[in-house]
C-alpha cells in the first residue's frame, strides 16, 4: 500500500505519526512511504535518516495527499488539508470528531474511511491513545507547577511545600492513564493529591501510590468541595469517542482559591470542565472567575520527539494491520468513525445528534 505521512500544520504541534525506524519496517514489507520534506524536524528527525530507511521524500503536503491511499497523521486535518483529502483516502490519526462537527461533516461528505487513533481498542483498552494520555498526565503537573508560580497568575504557591508550610492540594478528576500518571508525578512532589475515579479499582490502585494521596468516589458534592480547597485541578475525564462531560462547573470554579489553576486534559475532547476552552501553546492560558485556565488541546507537542517516539511505537503494528489486511480487520473495528458518509462510531452518532 502506498502510505502518506505529511507534514503537522495544526499550530504549535511537531510531532510526527511514524519515526524512521517504523518506516523501514513498512517498506521491509512491501508498503511505499511518502514523506513530505521536514516532517519529522520538529521532532529531530531528519530527511535523510528517513531517505536512509526507504522512505521517498516530496515536496510538499500535496504530493503525499496525492501519491497515497493511507493518510497517516499524528492531529486531525485542518485548513488546506480537508480539500487534499479524497474518497479513496483511508485517514489514520487523532481525530476527536465527538468534540468537532465540522470535520466529522467535512469527512462524511468526502466520503473517505476515518480511523481515529483514541478509539482503537484492545483487550478493553484503548493502546493508541495511552501513550500520549501518559505523556499529557505527566505534563499537566510539571505546567501546572509553573502556572502557580506568581508571575504566571497563580498563588504563588509550591507544590511540595517546605518544612513550616503548607503543601500545594492538587486535585485529579479521573484515574485513567493521564489522571494516574498525574496522581504518581504530584504525589512524587510532595503535594497532597485528591483522586476521584467512578471504579474502585482505580481508587486502590491510587490509594498504593503513597500517604499523601487520597482517592474518592467521584460525587458532586465531593468533588465540588475538593475543587474549592484545590490550588491546581486537573481534569482527566474520558468516555473513549464521546464528548467529555461537565464535571467540573462553573458555580465550582467560582468558589475556588483566587489564582488556583485548571489544566483540562480532556479539552481535546470537549472537555470537562465548563469554563475552560481550547487554547494552544502560542497563548496557553487565560483567567476567568479568578482561575488560571490551560486549555492546550495538544499537550504532548511539547515534548515532540519523546511523544512521537511513543506514539510510533504503538502505531506502527496497526498501520501494518491497515496496510495490509485493509479496514476491516475487526482489530480495527474500534477505530472505524466514519466510513463512506456515515458515521460508524456509536458515541460519536451520539454527540452529533446532541
Amino acid at each position: 500500500m502506498r502510505i502518506g505521512v505529511p507534514r503537522e500544520v495544526k499550530p504549535w504541534e511537531a510531532r510526527v505519526a511514524l519515526v524512521p525506524h517504523a518506516v523501514a519496517a513498512l517498506v521491509q514489507e512491501g508498503h511505499e512511504v511518502f514523506l513530505e520534506a521536514g516532517a519529522g524536524h520538529g521532532s529531530g528527525f531528519q530527511d535523510q535518516e528517513y531517505a536512509a530507511h526507504g522512505a521517498h521524500i516530496v515536496a510538499d503536503a500535496s504530493a503525499v495527499f496525492r501519491s497515497a491511499q493511507l493518510i497517516v497523521k499524528v492531529k486531525e486535518p485542518v485548513g488546506e488539508e480537508w480539500g487534499r483529502l479524497r474518497a479513496d483516502h483511508i485517514l489514520f490519526s487523532y481525530l476527536h470528531l465527538a468534540a468537532n462537527r465540522p470535520l466529522t461533516e467535512a469527512l462524511q461528505r468526502i466520503g473517505l474511511v476515518a480511523v481515529a487513533f483514541e478509539t482503537v481498542v484492545q483487550d478493553g483498552l484503548l493502546p493508541l491513545l495511552a501513550p500520549m494520555s501518559d505523556i499529557a498526565g505527566r505534563l499537566a503537573v510539571q505546567i501546572g507547577a509553573q502556572l502557580l508560580h506568581a508571575r504566571s497568575g497563580g498563588r504563588g504557591i509550591l507544590l511540595g511545600g517546605l518544612p513550616g508550610t503548607e503543601r500545594g492540594h492538587v486535585v485529579v478528576i479521573g484515574a485513567g492513564e493521564a489522571g494516574g500518571n498525574a496522581v504518581r508525578v504530584a504525589a512524587s512532589l510532595g503535594a497532597r493529591v485528591t483522586v476521584f475515579d467512578k471504579l474502585r479499582a482505580r481508587q486502590s490502585a491510587m490509594m498504593a501510590v503513597g500517604p499523601n494521596v487520597t482517592a474518592l468516589p467521584a460525587y458532586e458534592e465531593t468533588v465540588a468541595a475538593a475543587v474549592r480547597e484545590a490550588d491546581l485541578v486537573i481534569g482527566a475525564v474520558l468516555v473513549a469517542g464521546a464528548r467529555a462531560p461537565h464535571v467540573v462547573t462553573r458555580p465550582m470554579v467560582r468558589a475556588m482559591h483566587r489564582g488556583a489553576v485548571i489544566v483540562d486534559i480532556a479539552i481535546d475532547q470537549g472537555g470537562c470542565v465548563e469554563t475552560m476552552h481550547a487554547t494552544d501553546y502560542g497563548a496557553p492560558t487565560y483567567i476567568e472567575e479568578g482561575v488560571v485556565h490551560f486549555g492546550v488541546t495538544n499537550m504532548p507537542g511539547a515534548v515532540p520527539r519523546t511523544a512521537s517516539q511513543a506514539l510510533s511505537a504503538v502505531l506502527l503494528p496497526y498501520v501494518q494491520i491497515l496496510a495490509t489486511h485493509g479496514v476491516d480487520d475487526p482489530r480495527l473495528a474500534g477505530g472505524v468513525n466514519v466510513r463512506e458518509g456515515r458515521i460508524t462510531h456509536e458515541a460519536v452518532a451520539a454527540a452529533m445528534m446532541s
